[in-house]
């Protein structure tokens, strides 16, 4: 299933490796999803600093490396967990599929972050870090 429009809008500024692997993986996953954030910056990483939604200002978002989703349930957004596995499986699949090495912060053992997903740091280090 191709991306919304308002998902396409977010992937605006997104290294474009990353935005092959997303559009792959909306092909892949039987769970629909949105692309809720991609890049962004740093006001608005320092407002999710404060919320507790996050807990860096060196961001992958800031520098275009990473986005977040949200997957669809009857068409509508849905935190719950198992439907966020469910899509990294297809990032996942879509990223092997591509050569694109991916991390889901699902995977990450503290902070888990379901919504995320980042170029692996080693073979796309940021150009520059934001501070």
């Amino acid at each position: 299933m191709p991306l919304d429009d308002r998902s396409e809008k977010n992937l605006a500024g997104v290294h474009p490796d990353l935005a092959r692997v997303v559009r792959r993986a909306a092909e892949l996953s039987d769970t629909p999803f949105v692309v809720t954030e991609g890049l962004r910056t740093m006001k608005r990483q320092r407002e999710l600093v404060a919320a507790g939604a996050s807990k860096t200002l060196r961001s992958r978002h800031l520098t275009g490396h990473a986005i977040d989703f949200a997957p669809l349930v009857g068409g509508e957004v849905t935190w719950k967990w198992p439907p966020f596995a469910l899509v990294a499986a297809a990032f996942k699949r879509a990223a092997a599929e591509l050569a694109v090495p991916i991390g889901w912060g699902g995977d990450w053992r503290s902070f888990r972050d379901g919504p995320h997903i980042e170029l692996d740091r080693k073979a796309y280090p940021a150009q520059k870090e934001a501070a």
